[in-house]
């Protein structure tokens, strides 16, 4: 403690004159105490930001000193200074060379961490034979060390590395009798694993069983650094897969929240490729316990926690499915972990849990809190669009909330009802009078479009709907967007069903949205009315009263391959975030569960339907044109990573049939088409919902024109009123749409086929 007291007196600024005058001075500091403190002032004043670049000569001076202290602040001086004055570098290489061959394994180990550091091309060249030396070293520290470097030369320069056989070297490390030698190399050849397009790390079922064999005796992050490479061992048996799940399993006891975290993302990976049933659901049981105590640690590591289990729950339900309560929110919980504790709730209710679930609800709805509260009954209501028997339940707990009178909660509950309505119709419109008694308290977007709603889609057993209707039309002008279309479609649902009373309000909305407001959908809206209401009012009612699906929660669950994508990622950013880090890492890679005799059937397909589709060039009747080709993972390398919304269904525009003597557009011009007939498409956003062409192949060997798939296009409208007014022109007719104004100018040719720009 006295040390640091010290110490912290160091951090003031310093003048560099005096600085310097006092590393050049004490000569008769033999022990060189004082040239100690001075370089401590150095670095402290460093620290701060004062630019201590100058002193480099005298500092550089001190590592003729064979004291490690010393050394080790001169070192950190280099590192820090080595960018911006590369030519102190050259004057420290002497000295650098020196300790690398020191009799002392510190100081050798510590000479080449700092050469692997300095990212000047002359000190990674002469860092070569040192580092060839220490990667032998009889010493294992300086042989951990080594392995490190080997990593860090990696990032500097790729080609030394690959001309000196480095990595070999490093995987030589990994039959190495020291287990911390052997973490260290696993850290260095994942990392390289990560960052290369050429060399793709792949363990076999000998080091992946001498891995585990060495983590006994390696530190806790020497652990870690193993457990992650056992994420590229694929097992080819069951059996492997199974072994290797249970020799691991003791560390989910580890004191450790990066072991376990770690232990349970290899477990869940190894899952993948096991085949018996009752194997998978005994690992489920043992991942359980473990969750549970990361919950008892700091809020910090309970929010990394609570979001892994979110995941985890979702692809092995099982997991935890006994453990509700555990995840009841205390009073001191910060907000961040009661909002994550309540999305694990509402995942782990069932039929035999929803009544405690619901009464926990409740007194959350009670809080301080607003975002929580407002959280808390929303999820009463997804509770009873999830569990059909418990509808009865949480209609009733909806409405005691509503009685409470705080604005807040009315407007929440009102936005959930909306949804109870769809998806149990004519079932709870005994409520609605209690709802409409609360409407002064709807002041948000959502909840007055909620309640406009209800108040259209029941127009015909509400007996003052009408009015109800004409009070919100008042600020109609005022309201956004959201709020207006429902008023739209409200009050044209209200002429359907009561046509006296909306008689006098639909004229007015729809000039209201036809010539008053910017807003193109709006106004888009309000015209597909006007006209089905002029035209054919039956038909108006048919479209508008269309029988809709139901509300269910099978769209809240993440698609079973992105899940498996991202529990390969448990307990880093990408679990926390959700998302996969290529869309928020640059450079960062997709990662896959590669093929194998032993992967389970139903994951192999979700990999396979999430594959990225890569263009193949094929001959085209004038030229060279693309196609998309699937591209199918290799059992060594990934496949490529492309957008995140690239599926293997891609829309192929240039597949219309080809007349004689025309090219289709190329790459960037059918591009170019398609963000001008579809701008949701700008801005790398692909529908998802279009079809793909795969390569064929005639008797002989040559590629053969592919036929597309049914067209399943998800464009919005104008693009689809395009593509009909191309086509009536392309055969010289008169498009349909003409006679309602939808009609925009025709294109000239300019020697392009109509049929090409679509």
């Amino acid at each position: 403690m006295a040390s640091t007291g010290q110490d912290s007196k160091l951090f003031v600024r310093n003048k560099l004159a005096d600085l310097r005058a006092e590393l050049q001075g004490d000569k008769k500091d033999k022990d060189f105490k004082k040239r100690k403190v001075v370089l401590k002032r150095v670095v402290a004043s460093m620290t701060m930001g004062q630019d201590m670049s100058p002193l480099y000569p005298e500092v550089i001076a001190c590592l003729s000193i064979e004291m490690l202290d010393i050394k080790k602040m001169v070192y950190l001086y280099l590192i820090n200074y080595a960018r911006v004055r590369p030519e102190m570098v050259k004057h420290a290489m002497p000295g650098l060379l020196a300790d690398a061959g020191d009799r002392n394994a510190l100081i050798r180990a510590l000479a080449i961490r700092t050469m692997s550091y300095l990212a000047v091309s002359e000190v990674l060249k002469a860092l070569v034979d040192p580092l060839h030396a220490c990667l032998r070293d009889r010493d294992p520290y300086v042989r951990k060390t080594a392995a490190i470097c080997v990593a860090k030369l990696y990032m500097h320069d790729r080609r030394l590395v690959d001309k000196e056989g480095f990595v070999n070297q490093v995987k030589d490390l990994l039959g190495d009798p020291n287990p911390t030698v052997v973490a260290n190399a696993v850290a260095a050849l994942t990392e390289i694993s990560e960052r290369s397009e050429t060399i793709h790390l792949r363990l076999n079922t000998t080091v992946a069983s001498r891995l585990v064999s060495a983590m006994g005796e390696c530190s806790e992050w020497g652990q870690t650094y193993i457990l992650e490479a056992l994420m590229y061992y694929v097992p080819e048996e069951h059996a492997d897969a199974e072994l290797l799940a249970e020799r691991i399993a003791i560390r989910l006891q580890h004191s450790n929240s990066a072991v376990v975290l770690t232990t349970v993302k290899v477990i869940l990976y190894l899952m993948n490729y096991m085949g018996s049933r009752e194997v998978v659901d005994s690992m489920c049981r043992k991942l359980s316990p473990p969750l549970v105590t990361l919950l008892s640690s700091g809020y910090e590591v309970q929010y990394v926690a609570l979001r892994n289990i979110h995941l985890i729950i979702q692809r092995r339900p099982s997991v935890l499915k006994s453990d509700v309560r555990v995840f009841f929110c205390k009073y001191n919980d910060p907000i961040y972990v009661k909002l994550a504790k309540l999305e694990i709730i509402y995942r782990l209710a069932n039929e035999n849990n929803v009544e405690q679930v619901l009464a926990e609800l409740k007194e959350y709805a009670s809080e301080v809190d607003v975002e929580f509260v407002r959280k808390a009954v929303r999820s009463i209501g997804r509770l009873a669009i999830k569990i059909a028997s418990a509808a009865d339940l949480c209609i009733t707990a909806l409405l005691a909330l509503v009685k409470t009178k705080v604005n807040y909660v009315v407007q929440e509950a009102i936005v959930v009802i909306k949804d109870i309505f769809r998806r149990y119709p004519n079932q709870y419109e005994g409520i609605i009078g209690t709802l409409c008694e609360n409407l002064d308290a709807l002041d948000t977007p959502d909840a007055k479009a909620a309640m406009i709603w209800i108040l259209g889609e029941y127009a015909d057993r509400i007996e003052n709907s009408d009015e109800l209707l004409d009070d919100f039309l008042f600020s109609f002008a005022e309201e956004p967007v959201e709020v207006q279309l429902a008023l739209l479609t409200a009050t044209v649902k209200l002429f359907i069903k009561r046509p006296t009373a909306g008689q006098e309000l639909v004229p007015k909305v729809l000039k209201w949205a036809t010539e008053d407001v910017d807003n193109p959908d709006l106004r888009d809206r309000g015209f597909i009315y006007w006209r089905l209401l002029s035209t054919n009012p039956g038909a108006a009612s048919e479209i508008v009263f269309a029988e809709k699906p139901e509300i269910s929660t099978e769209s809240e669950a993440m698609d079973r391959g992105v899940l498996d994508r991202l529990l390969m990622h448990t307990g880093t950013l990408a679990s926390l975030y959700m998302k996969e880090p290529q869309t928020f890492v640059r450079g960062a890679r997709a990662k896959y569960l590669q093929d194998s005799p032993a992967l389970d059937p139903l994951a192999k397909q979700s990999q396979l339907d999430s594959i990225p589709v890569v263009r193949a060039p094929t001959a085209t009747s004038s030229g060279s044109g693309s196609r998309p080709v699937a591209a199918p993972p290799t059992s060594d390398s990934a496949p490529p990573a492309l957008s995140p919304r690239s599926t293997r269904k891609e829309s192929t525009a240039d597949e219309l049939p080809m007349h004689q003597g025309e090219v289709l557009l190329g790459d960037d011009d059918s591009e170019d088409e398609d963000v001008a007939l579809n701008p949701a498409s700008n801005g790398g956003a692909t529908s998802s919902k279009t079809t793909t062409t795969f390569a064929t192949y005639n008797n002989n060997g040559t590629a053969a024109l592919p036929s597309p798939l049914p067209i399943d296009e998800n464009l919005d409208p104008y693009a689809s009123l395009a593509r009909m007014s191309f086509e009536q022109s392309a055969h010289g007719g008169v498009s349909a749409f003409s006679q309602y104004g939808y009609e925009a100018d025709q294109p000239r040719r300019a020697g392009v086929h109509d049929q090409d720009l679509l």
